[in-house]
C-alpha cells in the first residue's frame, strides 16, 4: 500500500508480491495529485477463473484534509480508462478513503466492507463490478494501526461452475456429406413409393421415413460440450491445438512445445479475426434478430435457461387440459336475427357482385422448390424428422415427390396423418406457475407441412381478402397496429367533439381463442367467402382427428386425438381465426367493433347518456360467441370510459357472463398505453425505459471500437425502433416535455457514436406521410375516405376538428 506522507530519506513504499501466487506482468502506474495517491497493478494469479483475462488492483488513499471530489473524478476517469483498455480484466478498488465514495462516479462498482473500521466509522473501502464477490470480516488491527483489519472472503463462482456442461448432438453439413446425400436422392426413384400403396397416409409416412434415413445414415453427427464460460470464437479446431500443445508441455520436449503454442496461438489470432468479421456482417444487415445475436456473442451474455420439468404425469394432465375444449362444446340453437345484427351474407361486402367459381389450388414444382431453399435451417424439427436443413440442401430432389403429395392431398381433400402431427411444447407465461392454465400450448409440426400451409396461405388470401371486415386489421397487406390504433383514435375523438358525449370502450378477451374453432362452424364460414367447396373440404380436413402429444424435457404423453381448435404454432392458424370471426361485426353506427386476430375491442360512441345500442352491442357479442364456441374470459376483459364532460353522472357497469367488468384507468392496447385521459405520459415513460435500457448495450459495443456505421445501424435496428413503435399514434398529442425526454435520449446515442442522428421530429414526418400516402393509394383501407381530393385535385380536403386533441391526432395532422 502506498505510505500517507512523502518519503523522507531512507524510507520506500511499494507492492508485496508472493511467486508462488501471484505474476505481474504490467507495469506499476503511481498517481499523484497534491497528497492523493494511488497506484495500479495489472496482475495474473497463477489459478484464476478463466472469464478474468487479468486482475487490475487499484491501491487508494486519499487524506481526510484533500480535495475528495476532484480527487474521486481524477480516479474515476483512470479506472474507466483501465477498463477500456482491459476489457475482460477484473477491477479491484481498495484502499482508505476517509471521505470518499465512489457510488456516483462508478455507479456500477459495489462496495463490499460495511463494518466500521475506524473508531465507528467505515473508512476503508472495496470496490469492484462483481455483485457478491467478497464477504468482509473485521480482524484485529496489525500493530499500533489506528484501522482494524478486514479479511475478504470471495463468495464468487465462477461462470463454469454456474451450470452444468450441456452436450448438443448436431448433424455435420459438409459440402461432400451433402454432395452424397444429393446423390442417393437423385437415384432414388419415387414412382416406386407412390405404386406400392392406393393411401395417402402410408405414401407419405414411407417417404418421409425414407429420408429421414438417408440423413440419418450419410450426414455424421457431431457432440459437443459446451461450459458456461466458453468464448464464443473458440473453435473446435483451438481445442485440439490446446489440447496439442499441452500434451507438447508434459512431454518436457521444448522445441515441440514451442512449435504447438506458435500454431495455437496463430490460429486464436486467426478465430478472432474470423468471428470479428462474422459479426460486422450481422450488424450490417440492419436486421434486429441478426444484431440480437451478434450483440450476444460480443457481450458473453447468456440468458436463463428456463427450468425444464421431466414429469410424465404432468404432460399428460397438460394434453388431457388441452383437448377438453373437445368435449365442452354442444351446438346451441341458433339466434333469432336481430333488425341491428348484419348477417354474414349482408357484410359491408353484399353489394359486390358473385365472383365467379375459382379454379381448384395447383402447386407447381418451382413453388415447392423456392419455399424450400427459403427455409431456416434454425428451426426445429418437426414430429415427421424431416428437419428443415436436409429440405434446403436437397431442395432439387425433394420438391418432385412433396409436390406430388401435395396436389395428391388437395385433389382427395385429405391431409396425411403425418402433417397432422404435433409436439405440444407447454410455455410458461408466468414465472410462478399456480395451474395447467399457466402454460401456453405452442405446437411443433411438421416443417414440409408448414410449407405446404404457406401455398394454401397465400391461395386462401387472394380468395378472401376483399370480403372480409374493414375493420379487422391483422394478417392483411396495408394494415398494421398503427393502423387500428389510429382508427379506433379517430371514431373517439370525432366522437367527442360533440357536446355531451363521451366514449365506452370494452377490450375483450377471449379464453384459448384458436383451441375453440369448431371446423364445421369454420366451413361454413369459409363456403360464404367464396372459398371453393374442395378447398373448405381441406380445411375441414386439416383441423379434424388430428394427433398431438405433449414433450416436456424428455418424456412425452400418451397420444390424443382431437377435432377442435387450431394449433397455435401453425402457418395457417392466424388466419383461420380471422375468417372464423370474420361475421362478428357491429350493427349499429354508434359502436365499432375493430379485430386484430383474437384483441378485440368495442367502442361504444355515447350521446345524450343513451347507452342502449352499446350494452345491447355487448350482449349480441356475447350471444354471438356461445353460438360460436368462443369463450369470453370476464377476469381479463376491461372497460375504460373517456368522458371530459363537467359532473359527469355514474355509470353503472357492465355486465358480461354474469359477472361486473371491471373499470380501469389506463390498458396496453395492441402494445400502446393509452389512458382515459388519452395522455400518453406512461406510454412514453415505457418507451424511454426500454430506449435507456439498450443504450447500456450501444456503450459496450463502443469500447470494442466498432466503426461508427455499425452503431449508427445498432441503433436504428435496437434503439431507433424502439423510440418510434408506434410513433404516429401518439406523437402530435404528447407534450413538448416528453418530447424533449425523447430527444435527450438521441442525444445521448450521438454522444457515444460520435455522429449526428434524425430528430424525433424527422422521423415522426417522415413515418406519417409514407403511411398516409399508402392508405391513400388503398381504396379498401377503413381510412380511405378521410383523404379526399379538392376538386383541384392538388390538395387534399382537410378535417374538420373542434378541439386539440383530435386537431393533433393522426388523420388531421397527417
Amino acid at each position: 500500500m502506498a505510505t500517507r506522507t512523502v518519503a523522507e530519506p531512507g524510507e520506500w513504499y511499494g507492492v508485496y508480491k508472493d511467486d508462488h501466487c501471484w505474476g505481474i506482468y504490467g507495469p506499476i502506474v503511481e498517481l499523484e495529485g497534491g497528497e492523493d495517491k494511488a497506484f495500479i497493478i495489472n496482475c495474473k494469479p497463477f489459478y484464476s477463473p478463466r472469464e478474468f483475462s487479468s486482475f487490475i488492483l487499484v491501491g487508494v488513499y486519499i487524506p481526510p484534509q484533500g480535495n475528495v471530489r476532484e480527487a474521486q473524478r481524477a480516479l474515476a476517469d483512470e479506472i474507466q480508462s483501465v477498463e477500456r483498455t482491459n476489457p475482460d480484466a477484473l477491477v479491484i478498488v481498495l484502499g482508505d478513503f476517509n471521505k470518499g465514495n465512489l457510488s456516483h462516479e462508478l455507479p456500477k462498482y459495489k462496495q463490499f466492507i460495511k463494518c466500521p473500521t475506524r473508531e465507528g466509522n467505515v473508512l476503508d473501502h472495496c470496490y469492484t463490478t462483481i455483485s457478491g464477490a467478497y464477504r468482509a470480516v473485521p480482524r484485529a488491527a496489525l500493530g499500533q494501526s489506528d484501522h482494524i483489519m478486514v479479511h475478504l472472503i470471495p463468495e464468487y463462482r465462477q461462470k463454469l461452475k454456474l451450470c452444468k456442461p450441456v452436450v448438443r448432438t448436431s448433424k455435420k453439413w459438409t459440402s461432400e456429406a451433402v454432395g452424397e446425400l444429393q446423390g442417393c436422392l437423385d437415384c432414388t426413384d419415387w414412382d416406386v413409393f407412390r405404386s406400392t400403396t392406393n393411401s395417402l397416409d402410408e405414401y407419405t409416412d414411407t417417404v418421409s421415413s425414407y429420408i429421414y434415413f438417408c440423413e440419418d445414415s450419410i450426414i455424421p453427427t457431431c457432440t459437443r460440450v459446451s461450459y458456461n464460460n466458453d468464448k464464443p470464437w473458440f473453435t473446435a479446431k483451438l481445442t485440439r491445438l490446446r489440447s496439442e500443445k499441452e500434451a507438447a508441455f508434459r512431454s518436457g520436449d521444448r522445441g515441440k512445445y514451442k512449435e504447438a503454442k506458435y500454431r495455437f496461438s496463430e490460429e486464436v489470432r486467426k478465430a478472432k479475426t474470423e468471428h470479428g468479421e462474422r459479426m460486422q456482417q450481422q450488424f450490417q444487415t440492419n436486421d434486429s434478430a441478426s444484431v440480437w445475436k451478434g450483440l450476444k456473442a460480443i457481450t458473453n451474455y447468456k440468458p436463463r435457461a428456463p427450468h425444464s420439468v421431466n414429469d410424465l404425469r404432468l404432460a399428460n394432465s397438460l394434453n388431457e387440459y388441452y383437448c377438453c375444449f373437445e368435449r365442452q362444446w354442444n351446438s346451441p340453437d341458433p339466434p333469432q336475427s336481430s333488425p341491428h345484427q348484419l348477417s354474414p351474407t349482408q357484410l359491408h361486402t353484399s353489394a359486390k357482385p358473385h365472383p365467379p367459381p375459382l379454379t381448384p389450388l395447383t402447386i407447381k414444382e418451382e413453388e415447392v422448390n423456392r419455399l424450400f431453399k427459403r427455409l431456416n435451417t434454425r428451426k426445429a424439427t418437426g414430429p415427421d424428422s424431416v428437419s428443415p436443413s436436409l429440405l434446403k440442401h436437397c431442395a432439387n430432389q425433394l420438391s418432385p415427390v412433396f409436390t406430388d403429395i401435395f396436389n395428391t392431398s388437395l385433389e382427395t381433400c385429405h391431409v396425411p396423418a403425418c402433417f397432422k402431427t404435433s409436439a405440444i411444447v407447454p410455455v410458461p407465461k408466468k414465472t410462478k406457475i399456480t395451474g395447467l392454465y399457466d402454460y401456453r400450448p405452442v405446437a411443433l409440426t411438421s416443417v414440409v407441412m408448414k410449407s405446404f400451409e404457406r401455398l394454401v396461405l397465400s391461395y386462401l388470401k387472394d380468395i378472401t381478402d376483399p370480403l372480409l371486415d374493414p375493420l379487422q386489421f391483422a394478417y392483411r397487406a396495408n394494415r398494421s397496429v398503427d393502423d387500428a390504433m389510429n382508427m379506433a383514435l379517430h371514431f373517439i375523438l370525432q366522437h367527442l367533439d360533440s357536446p355531451g358525449s363521451y366514449a365506452r370502450i370494452l377490450f375483450v378477451d377471449f379464453s384459448s381463442a384458436f383451441n375453440t374453432i369448431i371446423p364445421a362452424l369454420l366451413r361454413d364460414k369459409l363456403f360464404q367467402l367464396n372459398v371453393p367447396d374442395s378447398m373448405c373440404s381441406w380445411i375441414t380436413d386439416f383441423l379434424t382427428d388430428r394427433r398431438q402429444f405433449v414433450r416436456l424435457g424428455t418424456h412425452g404423453s400418451d397420444l390424443q386425438h382431437i377435432s377442435t381448435g387450431s394449433p397455435q404454432g401453425c402457418v395457417l392458424s392466424p388466419l383461420l381465426f380471422s375468417l372464423y370471426t370474420n361475421g362478428c361485426t357491429s350493427g349499429h353506427q354508434s359502436v365499432k367493433l375493430l379485430k386484430f386476430a383474437d384483441d378485440t375491442t368495442l367502442i361504444g360512441l355515447i350521446s345524450d347518456g343513451n347507452e342502449s345500442a352499446y350494452r345491447g352491442e355487448i350482449d349480441r357479442l356475447v350471444s354471438w360467441c356461445s353460438t360460436n364456441n368462443l369463450e369470453l374470459n370476464s377476469l381479463k376483459t376491461v372497460e375504460m370510459t373517456v368522458d371530459f364532460r363537467k359532473d359527469p353522472a355514474p355509470r353503472p357497469p357492465v355486465i358480461l357472463c354474469d359477472s361486473p367488468v371491471s373499470s380501469a384507468e389506463s390498458f396496453c392496447f395492441l402494445g400502446t398505453t393509452i389512458t382515459k385521459e388519452l395522455k400518453w405520459v406512461q406510454n412514453i415513460s415505457s418507451l424511454i425505459k426500454k430506449a435507456q435500457q439498450r443504450m447500456y448495450f450501444l456503450r459496450q459495443l463502443k469500447k470494442f471500437l466498432l466503426p461508427v456505421k455499425m452503431l449508427v445501424n445498432f441503433y436504428t435496428a435496437i434503439i431507433e425502433s424502439v423510440l418510434t413503435s408506434s410513433i404516429t399514434v401518439w406523437f402530435a398529442a404528447a407534450t413538448a416535455r416528453d418530447k424533449a425526454k425523447l430527444q435527450c435520449v438521441i442525444h445521448s446515442a450521438e454522444k457515444v457514436i460520435g455522429c449526428s442522428l434524425p430528430s424525433l421530429q424527422e422521423l415522426y414526418i417522415s413515418r406519417s406521410r409514407g403511411r398516409a400516402a399508402k392508405i391513400a393509394a388503398d381504396p379498401s383501407h377503413p381510412g380511405n375516405e378521410l383523404f379526399r381530393s379538392l376538386p383541384s385535385g392538388k390538395r387534399l380536403r382537410s378535417i374538420r376538428t373542434r378541439t386539440s386533441r383530435h386537431k393533433n391526432s393522426f388523420f388531421p395532422t397527417a
